[in-house]
Formats: structure tokens, C-alpha cells, sequence
């Protein structure tokens, strides 16, 4: 008899399992991990269509319309978290949507735009190395992410460690949080490649400050010049290239105006801001060039 070939040697596994995984057992979010109920952010008008995506500690309010998240919301147990976890890099489609409502590579090669992680990687990955793992497994999903520019600077240094530096601030107490994140959705956002890119993006943060619920909200803004209009800026665009996108602004916002510019709903959060909307016109968004500028008190 022929000698034959060994078979082949089965795949290394990956953190958190195989990806062929109908994520079918995912229970997502949990709205009163904090104690007091802080909601899903839901679109404020009834006719926009979502479709709820549970995954390990997160979960993504989708908009097929728009083939991006609404909102997302993540459960962040700091005393928790795994940091060994190694990232794979590897994006996949969300098998309980169809593909062509979701935005994949088609959007992102060839180009500078970075596809951008709502919930940040680190943040659902806690509890044992298995859930940790799956929780990082998740996150790279194209539901998840939306285009940002490929510009790295201090801006989006300050967006990617907001979690981090809110959670120092929280740790007196249990180290818990709930941070909300999504697209400014907007009817003018540039189209490319068969999607509307957006311009801007919201995170609200939710924590126990002195046994009692509280917020905070801040805007990341891409948009190519804020000295011109948009159709004048973004006029410059060439013929298949991806619209011009600017350097990173970090603001601190009201929550109020997080919730008027996105149509969401976020339940208590904007009464318990602390950084009150009755500002004056020129504070009102607070520019951020460290974390010390940050506001965390009335």
C-alpha cells in the first residue's frame, strides 16, 4: 500500500474559541450592572430601524439603513479585566445579519481609513480567561466598527484612554462602568463605497460617584475643516478616494447634546451629567488636550 500523506495538523486555536460560533449565547449587555438602570441607547423616533446585536459584556444597536451601529454599550468591571489577552486582528461578519447590511473590508482596503473599534477591544475583556477571551474575539466584528481616519495624534490618544482614565477616577469606589459609544449618524455624512462615513463620534460614561449615579459625554470630531462648511470641505474629495478627513477633536460635551445631535434615548444619563448643560456658549464643548481638562464635578 502507498504511504500516505499525515492529515494535516488542526488550527492553532484562537483566544476565545473558533470563529464559526453563531453567537447565539451571548447575553450582552447588562442594563443595571451599575444598580441603578441605565438603558440601551435606543433611537428616540419609532420608524428607525435597529436590529439588537448581544455579544460578551456589549452590546450593538445596528442600523441595516445605515450598515453601522446606532449606539453600543459595554459593561466594564475594572477589577476584572484581563490584559494578556492577545489581539488577533482578524475582522468577521456578524453571521446573524445578512452580509451586505453590514459594512466589511470592501469599505476599508486600499485606503486610510482604519476601521474603528465602537466598544474599544480592552473593555468586555474580564471575568475568566475563556469569557475574557470570547469578549475579544467579538469585539472584531464589522458591527462594531465604523471608518476613522488613519491620523494618529494626541486627539485620538485621548479618545482611546478616556475608559482607562475614567476608571482610575472611579477606583475608590467598585471600579465599574458603563460606557456608551456610536457614530454621529447624519443624513450629510460623505457617502463612499456604498456607506455614508461619519464625521463624528459620542461616548457617554456612566458611574457611581458618591452612591450616586453619574455621566459624562464627549464627542470625537473628524470632520476636514471646521473653518468651512462641509460641502466646501468636502469638496476636495477626489473621484474613489475616501473624503478627506481631518485630525482628531476630543471635546467634553453635554450629555443633552449628545442625545440631540444622535436621536438616542439615554434614560437618566443626561440629568446626572456632570458637566452641566446651563455652561456658558464658549465652554459648553469643552476642547480636551489632556485628561486634565477633563470635568468630573458639578
Amino acid at each position: 500500500m502507498e504511504p500516505t500523506d499525515p492529515p494535516p495538523s488542526p488550527p492553532h486555536p484562537r483566544p476565545g474559541g473558533p470563529r464559526n460560533d453563531s453567537l447565539a449565547d451571548r447575553t450582552g449587555y447588562a442594563e443595571d450592572f451599575l444598580g441603578p438602570i441605565v438603558p440601551l441607547p435606543l433611537p428616540v423616533r419609532a420608524a428607525t430601524e435597529t436590529v439588537i446585536l448581544p455579544y460578551t459584556h456589549f452590546t450593538v444597536v445596528f442600523r441595516p439603513d445605515r450598515r453601522l451601529a446606532a449606539s453600543t454599550a459595554v459593561c466594564i468591571e475594572g477589577a476584572q479585566l484581563v490584559e494578556d489577552v492577545p489581539r488577533d486582528d482578524v475582522w468577521e461578519f456578524d453571521p446573524r445579519l445578512p452580509e451586505d447590511q453590514q459594512t466589511g473590508n470592501d469599505v476599508y482596503r486600499n485606503n486610510s481609513l482604519d476601521r474603528g473599534h465602537l466598544v474599544r477591544r480592552l473593555d468586555p475583556v474580564w471575568g475568566t480567561a475563556s469569557v475574557a477571551g470570547r469578549a475579544n474575539t467579538d469585539t472584531f466584528h464589522y458591527t462594531n466598527a465604523a471608518p476613522q481616519s488613519d491620523v494618529f495624534n494626541q486627539g485620538k490618544q485621548l479618545w482611546q484612554g478616556l475608559e482607562n482614565h475614567l476608571l482610575d477616577h472611579a477606583a475608590e469606589f467598585d471600579r465599574r462602568l458603563t460606557v456608551l459609544t456610536g457614530p454621529v449618524l447624519h443624513e450629510s455624512d460623505p457617502p463612499y463605497r456604498g456607506i455614508q462615513v461619519p464625521l463624528r463620534f459620542w461616548k457617554v460614561a456612566a458611574f457611581m460617584q458618591d452612591g450616586a449615579l453619574a455621566s459624562t459625554a464627549y464627542i470625537l470630531d473628524q470632520s476636514p475643516d471646521l473653518s468651512r462648511d462641509a460641502e466646501r470641505a468636502l469638496a476636495g474629495a477626489k473621484a474613489g478616494a475616501p473624503p478627506p478627513l481631518g485630525p482628531f477633536r476630543t471635546f467634553q460635551v453635554p450629555v443633552s447634546d449628545v442625545a440631540e445631535l444622535t436621536e438616542l434615548e439615554f434614560g437618566p444619563l443626561p440629568d446626572v451629567d456632570l458637566m452641566p448643560p446651563f455652561r456658558a456658549p464658549e465652554d459648553r464643548w469643552r476642547r480636551l488636550e489632556s485628561f486634565d481638562d477633563i470635568v468630573l464635578q458639578n
